[in-house]
């Protein structure tokens, strides 16, 4: 009951302040929540611990955030993951099925569907493609990815950290990166595609 009274009060004090929440009662906070103007919260999210949100952003529905700093302008979800260490710099997109945890994301960059980002640094203007995922775990420890501006990631792409994409640079759809990317440059790497002509399943 205690929960229920302090979830109603922390609603009302943001809907005073301004925060629209379309189904307010589905929308659970921590105490330290910090919320700028203009913020809109749809159904059903969830903010855990040190959460801070600035000015002009919008929260999807079905999205868990904890531990994370929001700059203006920045959407988030539906169904989104943003767990503790994660920064979205100013206009930012982080869409649907989409996991960060201890990474940055520089201003102008997106991150749209289908990804999981970890302990990676990515610069402005990037563009990360649905099923993208950084491998940061060798089974011993973490390591970085750092991307930097300008980036173009082709979907279904694995970056195998440690790996650094230097500025400018495509990788193309399907390729699993082990190597560090000059800038200005196309990384792929593709097995050849192989067609039978006139081929029967066997029976």
């Amino acid at each position: 009951m205690k929960q229920i009274n302090l979830q109603n009060k922390i609603r009302e004090k943001f809907i005073k302040l301004g925060v629209k929440m379309i189904a307010p009662d589905t929308v659970f906070f921590s105490k330290d929540t910090k919320i700028g103007k203009n913020v809109t919260i749809e159904p059903y999210v969830v903010f855990g611990k040190k959460v801070k949100i600035k000015n002009n952003v919008k929260i999807l529905s079905f999205s868990h955030l904890e531990g994370v700093r929001i700059d203006s302008g920045s959407v988030v979800g539906p169904f989104a993951r943003l767990r503790p260490g994660t920064i979205l710099e100013k206009n930012t997109k982080v869409g649907n099925f989409v996991e960060i945890k201890k990474s940055r994301l520089s201003k102008n960059s997106k991150a749209n569907h289908l990804s999981y980002i970890g302990d990676a640094s990515i610069g402005k203007s990037t563009n990360i493609g649905a099923g993208t995922i950084t491998c940061n775990y060798d089974g011993v420890k973490k390591n970085k990815t750092l991307i930097k501006d300008n980036v173009f990631i082709g979907s279904n792409s694995s970056l195998v950290a440690p790996v650094r994409i230097e500025k400018n640079s495509i990788v193309g759809a399907g390729s699993v990166i082990t190597k560090n990317v000059k800038k200005k440059s196309l990384a792929l790497t593709r097995s050849q595609q192989i067609e039978i002509k006139n081929y029967k399943r066997k029976k």
